[in-house]
Parts: C-alpha cells; sequence; structure tokens
C-alpha cells in the first residue's frame, strides 16, 4: 500500500523544487524516492551543528580553534543518527578522501568567525522550526538556522550557506527562502524582521536585505500562486519535467522523461480527465546553476 498523500504544506525547499522542475517536486514530495547523500550537502549539515552547538559554550569559549575541533566529535555524532551517511567515504581505505573534507569542513567553520563575533551574540532561537496557516489554508513551514532579538524588540533572521554567493543577478532567487521565512514569522508573531541576513560561507560574503510588509505581501501573493499550481498538478497527475542545467546533479534522471525514462506510477486517485488547463507557470526562484551547498 503506498504511503503517498495529498501534500498539507509547504516549505522553501519544496517550494523551490516546484519552481525548479515540477516532477523534481513529485518525486520528492508524493513519490519520496530516495536520494543518494553528497558530500556537498553532508558538510552543510555538520557545519551548521557546530555553528548551532557552539552557542551552548559561555561566550569567552566560542573561539575558532573551539569550533574546529568540535567538527570530527560533530561527524560522529551525525553518523550514528544517520549511518546511510558513511557510503559517502566507501572505498576510503586510508581516510584520505575523510580527512580533506573534514578539514574543508573545518575551513567553512573558521571563516564563519571572519564574518560575525560569536562571543557579542546571543541568539534567541537555533534550528527554529516555524509554521503558520494562511487565511487561504496553506501552511507554511520551515527550520531557521539563527533568529536574533534586539534589546529594541527588532528581530534578524540568519542563514548560513556552506556554498559561494551568487553573482548579482541571482541574488533575489537567493532571497526567496528569507522571504519565506519573513512571512511566516510576519503571520504568526505579526512582527516584521528588521533583517534578512544569508552568511555565505564558502566565499566569505554576507547577503543582507531589509524587507517591508509590501515585500512579504508579494511573496504571499507568490505562494499562493504556486500553491494552486501544486494542487492544480496533484489532482490531474500532471507534472512537467522543467530542462535546466541543474539536470545534471539530479538523482531521478532514470526515471525522467526528458532522459528517456519512465516516471513510476502516479500513487494517487486521478479523476477522469476533463480538458485539464495546463500548470500555471511559477517563474523559478533558483538560478539555473548547480547548488553551491546548503
Amino acid at each position: 500500500m503506498s504511503t503517498s498523500q495529498q501534500p498539507m504544506s509547504l516549505s522553501p525547499s519544496r517550494a523551490s523544487d516546484f519552481m525548479q522542475c515540477p516532477l523534481l517536486y513529485r518525486f520528492r514530495v508524493i513519490d519520496k524516492l530516495p536520494e543518494k547523500p553528497s558530500e556537498a550537502a553532508t558538510r552543510g549539515t555538520l557545519v551548521h551543528a557546530v555553528l548551532e552547538r557552539l552557542f551552548d559554550d559561555p561566550a569567552v569559549e566560542r573561539t575558532a580553534p573551539r569550533a574546529r575541533a568540535m567538527v570530527p566529535g560533530q561527524w560522529d555524532r551525525l553518523l550514528e543518527s544517520r549511518p546511510e551517511l558513511g557510503e559517502l567515504f566507501e572505498g576510503d581505505e586510508g581516510g584520505e578522501r575523510l580527512t580533506r573534507w573534514l578539514s574543508e569542513a573545518e575551513g567553512l567553520v573558521e571563516r564563519w568567525f571572519s564574518l560575525e563575533d560569536p562571543t557579542r551574540l546571543e541568539p534567541a532561537e537555533r534550528e527554529l522550526f516555524v509554521e503558520t496557516e494562511l487565511e487561504s489554508g496553506l501552511r507554511l513551514r520551515g527550520v531557521i538556522d539563527r533568529v536574533d532579538v534586539a534589546p529594541s524588540g527588532e528581530v534578524r533572521i540568519v542563514d548560513y550557506k556552506t556554498g559561494k554567493a551568487p553573482r548579482p543577478e541571482y541574488a533575489e532567487g537567493a532571497l526567496f527562502q528569507m522571504k519565506f521565512y519573513a512571512l511566516v514569522i510576519w503571520r504568526w508573531k505579526r512582527v516584521v524582521p528588521r533583517r534578512l541576513q544569508l552568511v555565505y560561507l564558502g566565499s566569505g560574503d554576507v547577503l543582507t536585505y531589509d524587507p517591508v510588509e509590501a515585500d512579504l505581501e508579494r511573496i504571499e501573493r507568490k505562494l499562493l500562486a504556486l500553491w494552486d499550481a501544486i494542487r492544480q498538478a496533484t489532482e490531474t497527475g500532471d507534472w512537467r519535467p522543467r530542462p535546466t542545467k541543474l539536470c545534471g546533479w539530479c538523482d531521478h534522471r532514470a526515471v525522467c522523461p526528458e532522459f528517456g525514462g519512465t516516471p513510476p506510477v502516479y500513487p494517487l486517485t486521478v479523476p477522469p480527465a476533463q480538458g485539464a488547463e495546463p500548470l500555471p507557470v511559477v517563474e523559478p526562484a533558483v538560478s539555473a546553476e548547480p547548488a553551491q551547498g546548503v
């Protein structure tokens, strides 16, 4: 018996999936097809864990050497919770690849200290799960890396990226996730975050944006249109592939029509066709460049 069901909520990553390629969204959300872990994504998870746990220590102990020293231990914890990640380094008999990979993670952690000073930060929240329901009934959810609250009450949302900062023409796409979070905070707490901040550890850049209510109203309209498109695709079973340069990094090419594959049998009930309209077009919020980490 299939465990697939109608999607009930939207997160930034799943919204980006649909805008990048509706069929990719189906494979991940409806079919729940497995994907192989990648070194880049796993390194991002590891670095996030270190930066989160570093704030468990007193401010004076939040140093770069201390953070670097946490990397191997956090990798062990990650392996314990997700043993399948060990597949990343199968055949690495001498451990050279793993050593190099851990060293790269340590370098990313150390670079963070050139961008922010953790001895002067006391986050209000770390790895905060947020969720709200819009008047339309659409539920929005996600996990925010860090929330800072100033003595004045102003809120800053911070997200760490282990890749490189996007070129200027792709900055809007990079901010989509942050505006999504800002919308959730606004609808949930009735507070517009003062600042959205993306910290790119791969290139040592910090991208900031100060939203206003009009920005959040626009992103809300975009998400409602996106959800309408997702609901229509779910009901009709009409999931269109959208070929881009990112296809080269997709785990599902073997079952994608664009590469001669056949998708699995659609697990949801589809009513008889009655001249269904084509899917609404929703412009991607991501670039056609390969992902640069988490």
